[in-house]
């Protein structure tokens, strides 16, 4: 292993997840940087891992980042990890890592799990394009404006949250996004009691509020994002289109127009057929 930083991402609950190149970097490096100390003992005792280990997060103080520095200086070999998942996902992880490469010293990343990732693989919604939003805000005023502000957005919504609050994040959700709107719950991904659970949000909500083991453990929502709603082909585009059509293929003139007007091309396409059987 060369000297520098290893971003490394740990299984989130089966420990058969880790990757066999995430245990060698563990054992081999000469320091563990952890979120939180206790919580990677487990797996550093499920693997018979004796590396130093040391707590690294969003409050530590200088003598942390010291403690790092020194072991990099010395052509030491750094292991960055968080309490499950890939580090630095919603995670203030980051700010280590431009440290680290200001500093001159190389920065390697391991890719493994992460929850995000892995609820939306197995969520039945359109992964083509999303949004990660990580947490959502604590207090009930700024948590509504946050997702008023997400409404409109065609995108899928993924969200991380607390057990304490994803009652009242559900609830906030047919607020602003309406009860019909397509989400999951994705919980205790990979463990025991894991559940996967697809339907309007309405029904989600009123899941999850009369039943409170759905209120413990790692909780991951994905919310569809708002579906595109088509504008009327209006006269000036129609006879546009219908020009072009006379001296190009019919979906030629259709992606052009598109271009143009910010329509879908298959919209343009079929309004053409449509005229032409007229």
């Amino acid at each position: 292993m060369d000297s520098g930083l290893y971003v490394v991402a740990t299984a989130i609950g089966n420990f058969g997840d880790m990757s066999q190149r995430a245990i060698e970097v563990l054992q081999n490096a000469d320091l563990i940087a952890a979120e939180d100390t206790r919580h990677s003992q487990r797996l550093l005792q499920f693997f018979a891992i004796d590396t130093p280990i040391m707590a690294y997060h969003d409050h530590s103080d200088d003598r942390a980042l010291q403690r790092i520095d020194r072991c990099l200086a010395e052509g030491g070999r750094v292991a960055l990890v968080s309490d499950a998942g890939t580090p630095l996902i919603s995670d203030p992880g980051y700010r280590l890592v431009r440290h680290v490469q200001d500093s001159g010293f190389a920065v390697y990343p391991l890719p493994g799990p992460c929850a995000a990732i892995a609820a939306l693989s197995v969520s039945g919604l359109p992964t083509d394009r999303f949004l990660f939003e990580g947490f959502l805000p604590a207090r009930e005023g700024a948590r509504g404006n946050r997702l008023a502000a997400l409404a409109a957005e065609p995108m899928t919504l993924i969200f991380y949250e607390a057990p304490h609050r994803v009652d009242a994040s559900l609830q906030a959700m047919v607020a602003a996004f309406g009860g019909d709107r397509e989400a999951v719950l994705a919980r205790e991904l990979t463990k025991t009691f894991e559940t996967i659970k697809r339907g309007p949000l309405s029904e989600l909500a009123q899941f999850v509020s009369e039943d409170n083991n759905q209120q413990k453990g790692e909780i991951v929502l994905i919310v569809a994002g708002q579906p595109k709603v088509e504008q009327d082909i209006d006269a000036q585009v129609s006879a546009l289109l219908q020009r072009l059509a006379q001296e190009l293929p019919a979906k030629k003139a259709a992606a052009v127009v598109a271009d143009w007007s910010g329509l879908r091309k298959k919209q343009l396409y079929e309004h053409l057929l449509a005229l032409k059987q007229e």
